[in-house]
């Protein structure tokens, strides 16, 4: 299924998955759909810099051997770390893969994503994720609605 040219709503949710190994792509993508998220996958790590710079993503789910073999070595996952805040906090980043035991706080804020997820707990994907973009947006809930304030012009007396 090509998501190449699928044009992306107002109302819709969308999400980009980097992955490399197909089958955790495809679990991946049905437990988001399943979540209600119009699903985009990066072939490559270009791939994935063009997409992201041409959406409001909601999540983005990174495999850690996304194009790699090795994690230092993972482009994709380098950039995300790199990039400003306000490039950023739009969306929940969750990073899949073996060196990580899920939902360890820790080693999410190491890795600069929301939440790490190890794939013995793949089956779990769709409410982890939705645990995470939950607490997301609960933690920025006050400062998003600041931000409408302020853009809205109104001062508080």
């Amino acid at each position: 299924m090509s998501d190449q040219f699928e044009f992306i709503g107002t109302s819709d949710k969308p999400a980009l998955l980097a992955f490399s190994t197909p089958d955790w792509m495809e679990e991946a993508r049905t437990a988001l759909s399943e979540l209600g998220y119009k699903v985009h996958t990066a072939a490559t790590h270009g791939d994935f810099l063009v997409r992201f710079s041409q959406a409001r993503y909601q999540v983005v789910v990174i495999e850690e051997l996304f194009a790699a073999n090795d994690i230092t070595e993972n482009l994709t996952l380098q950039a995300v770390q790199k990039m400003p805040m306000t490039q950023r906090r739009h969306c929940t980043f969750v990073l899949f893969g073996d060196s990580f035991q899920t939902f360890t706080p820790m080693q999410a804020f190491q890795q600069s994503v929301h939440a790490v997820i190890n794939p013995s707990e793949l089956f779990l994907l769709k409410q982890l994720v939705e645990k995470t973009v939950a607490d997301n947006n609960f933690f920025l809930n006050n400062y998003r609605e600041a931000q409408a304030r302020v853009l809205a012009g109104e001062t508080r007396d």
